[in-house]
């Protein structure tokens, strides 16, 4: 699609405005967004500080006790950096510090991966195929030991099937 304001470059942006129940939707190249101040931001762009400052900082808010005092912050007892610190700078002193800030993680990990703490990443598709199918029958194995247990013997089967079926893939047996 090409730039609404120019009409010389591919649009690479959308912005989406709502104003009195009125949807109004702009397909723009950068730098027509930046001459329309579609956007602002610093000119060299945004660092993985500033995402981070950003998510940490709705996150990390001083807490109060119940008397209302401020209560006395945490503190990393290996490097001794605190939690406005690393609000602060976006990045840890030392691996302890994972542990000692572990419950105010959380809610970054929730916000950054949709709602989930454990992040699973990508597989390449070039080099990743044996590795789904490794991963899948772990997964079929997985689901074989449960149905043992609960003696959905016929379930069972079924997957037991799927299982060579897969292993048969990897090893490249056609028999």
């Amino acid at each position: 699609m090409e730039c609404q304001e120019c009409h010389e470059r591919p649009a690479t942006l959308h912005f989406t405005q709502v104003i009195n129940g009125e949807k109004a939707e702009v397909y723009v190249c950068e730098v027509c967004a930046k001459e329309k101040e579609y956007m602002n931001y610093p000119e060299e762009g945004y660092s993985l500080h500033h995402l981070l400052s950003g998510l940490l900082h709705s996150t990390f808010e001083n807490p109060k006790s119940t008397t209302g005092q401020q209560v006395k912050e945490v503190q990393c007892p290996k490097c001794e950096m605190t939690l406005s610190e690393f609000k602060r700078v976006g990045k840890f002193g030392c691996p302890a510090c994972y542990e000692t800030f572990a419950d105010n993680l959380d809610p970054i990990f929730r916000r950054v991966h949709s709602g989930n703490t454990k992040h699973y990443g990508k597989i390449p598709a070039r080099i990743g195929g044996d590795m789904r199918v490794k991963k899948q029958v772990d997964a079929y194995k997985e689901e074989l030991q449960r149905l043992i247990k609960n003696e959905a013997f016929e379930e069972a089967a079924t997957v037991r099937d799927k299982i060579k079926e897969l292993e048969k893939q990897t090893r490249g047996d056609d028999s």
